[in-house]
């Protein structure tokens, strides 16, 4: 599986967020890899109504409906076309007890829960929880080109190997400076199930075409 985080990149909102996507769906379904887009919170609808591909929320808040101004709550996002959602991103932390809150809250929905991990310690304890994906990203690494699976494979291996202690279904991946095919090729061989990534693809000159290197490195 690849997630295209769009973060707050330039290159990928308003329309560019629907442009990108429509990219991805196109090299999802030429080479039958999984990929799934994470836009910012006011693409989301744009972006699903304009893909079939997995549609996720980059954050949500751990709140049922009620008086909240200025969170996010998960009934909008759904409704806006996410299927899941990214949580505790590297950039957008949060207290244990609200990680394992919103993945019951999610599960409640029917919707995907993205874990995002910065070491292997805080992998497994995400894992516990229950969710349907981990992802670990050293964030000393995020948006440096210099892929994880390559300058720090022992916190790939680690991760894999303390998360698969408690929890033996869950998928992992793993990201921070993936951007060539063969950064895919070498998560994989660590263990992974495939990679989440942002700069690597969001910036690119051409991300159709990273995209398709990153989708048939998944393959081989």
């Amino acid at each position: 599986m690849i997630i295209v985080n769009f973060k707050t990149y330039i290159e990928a909102t308003g329309k560019k967020a629907v442009e990108l996507a429509k990219k991805a769906e196109k090299a999802s379904r030429e080479t039958g890899t999984c990929i799934g887009v994470a836009p910012q919170t006011a693409d989301l609808s744009g972006v699903a109504s304009a893909v079939n591909i997995p549609v996720l929320a980059q954050h949500v808040d751990p709140f049922e409906p009620g008086s909240f101004t200025g969170h996010l709550q998960i009934d909008s996002l759904k409704e806006a076309g996410a299927v899941g959602t990214l949580i505790n991103h590297s950039e957008r932390q949060l207290k244990l007890s609200d990680i394992d809150r919103i993945i019951q809250i999610t599960k409640e929905r029917k919707m995907i829960s993205v874990v995002c991990a910065n070491n292997p310690r805080v992998g497994a304890a995400a894992a516990a929880l229950r969710p349907d994906i981990v992802a670990v990203e050293p964030p000393e690494l995020i948006g440096t080109g210099v892929s994880v699976s390559k300058a720090k494979p022992e916190v790939v291996t680690g991760t894999v190997k303390l998360v698969r202690q408690v929890n033996g279904t869950v998928m992992i991946l793993c990201g921070a400076g993936v951007s060539r095919g063969e950064d895919v090729a070498a998560a994989l061989r660590l263990g992974t199930q495939g990679v989440l990534v942002a700069s690597g693809i969001v910036k690119a000159k051409d991300p159709y075409t990273v995209l398709r290197e990153f989708a048939e490195a998944t393959r081989q």
